[in-house]
């Protein structure tokens, strides 16, 4: 390469989903509103949790980490984008992108760990419901959690380090409305080797372990459930996984087909795609537990009275 070629660059240009002004215009308003949307939805069922006693159980404690989370991987990359269009800018600094980088990597892995957890519960609870209290005690679910955000976090510094010995020449722009790892890599004119082959074992197994204890979890679940001599009692014990199963299917769906190949085949299209999971689940998991859960939407209704 040329000199001009191998100038170091400071910022990135996230030109957005669309490209065009007219509509980007139209994408500002929906994910402003959608961002609104989440951060309120979320928060109502943390706030929910919290104020009613009956709701202090296992299953819910791991709900309202989950939509902690949510509000937190929703403010990585969505509230970036809406100043960015305010201000007429599209530029974001070096730093700035790869700090963005770890947080999204933290909160991603974090929710599916999250999602691990709460189908094991709903395994004890349905398989083992003599034992639920004993196995599922508060300190067991304290430290679940914070193993997952040791785990997801020492993940996500492996991943920015390795970032940072990469060299970023010229061609700065991004096709993306935030620091998606996979168009960064691409970006790069160092050899990312190690950064792919680091995605594809270290960054396999963070994804496909948690993933792996959903499908046996359910495994046993469905097979213990099938045995229950009544379709009355089939239906009620798969109606309290119902809301899990459709947040995980929306989650792992969009990612196992973004991220489970090699950085060089990440396109544009694929940009859609991760908008499903930063944007769209963290939307619609308020909605999708409140609707299908009877003890939540009381609980709502008292929070809400009560404002």
């Amino acid at each position: 390469m040329d000199g001009h070629n191998q100038t170091t660059i400071t910022e990135f240009l996230l030109l957005g989903l669309s490209g065009k002004a007219e509509q980007e215009e139209v994408l500002f308003g929906l994910f402003l509103g959608m961002y609104l949307v989440t951060i309120t939805g979320n928060f109502l069922i943390i706030l929910a949790i919290s104020c009613d006693p009956h709701l202090h159980t296992p299953m819910y404690f791991f709900l309202a980490n989950l939509s902690s989370v949510d509000i937190c991987f929703s403010s990585v990359t969505v509230p970036k984008m809406l100043v960015n269009h305010i201000v007429g800018s599209e530029s974001i600094s070096y730093m700035e992108c790869v700090t963005q980088i770890y947080f999204f990597i933290t909160f991603i892995n974090m929710d599916g760990f999250l999602l691990s957890v709460m189908a094991y519960d709903r395994y004890v609870a349905i398989c083992c419901p003599l034992h639920y209290t004993m196995i599922m005690r508060p300190r067991l679910c304290v430290l679940l959690v914070v193993i997952s955000w040791v785990i997801t976090n020492l993940h996500a510094l492996l991943h920015t380090l390795l970032l940072l010995q990469l060299t970023f020449c010229s061609y700065n722009a991004v096709h993306h409305f935030f620091c998606d790892p996979y168009p960064i890599l691409k970006l790069s004119c160092s050899d990312i080797f190690i950064n792919d082959l680091m995605v594809f074992t270290v960054g396999g197994v963070i994804f496909l372990t948690p993933f792996t204890c959903i499908i046996v979890s359910y495994v046993y679940i469905f097979s213990n459930v099938l045995k229950l001599p009544s379709v009355c009692g089939i239906w009620k014990a798969l109606s309290t996984c119902g809301s899990h199963l459709t947040v995980v299917s929306l989650f792992y769906g969009a990612i196992l087909g973004v991220y489970m190949r090699p950085s060089s085949s990440y396109s544009v299209q694929d940009t859609v795609a991760t908008v499903i999971f930063t944007v769209v689940t963290p939307l619609v998991n308020p909605f999708i537990y409140s609707l299908r859960n009877q003890d939540m939407k009381r609980a709502l209704k008292k929070v809400i009275l009560r404002s």
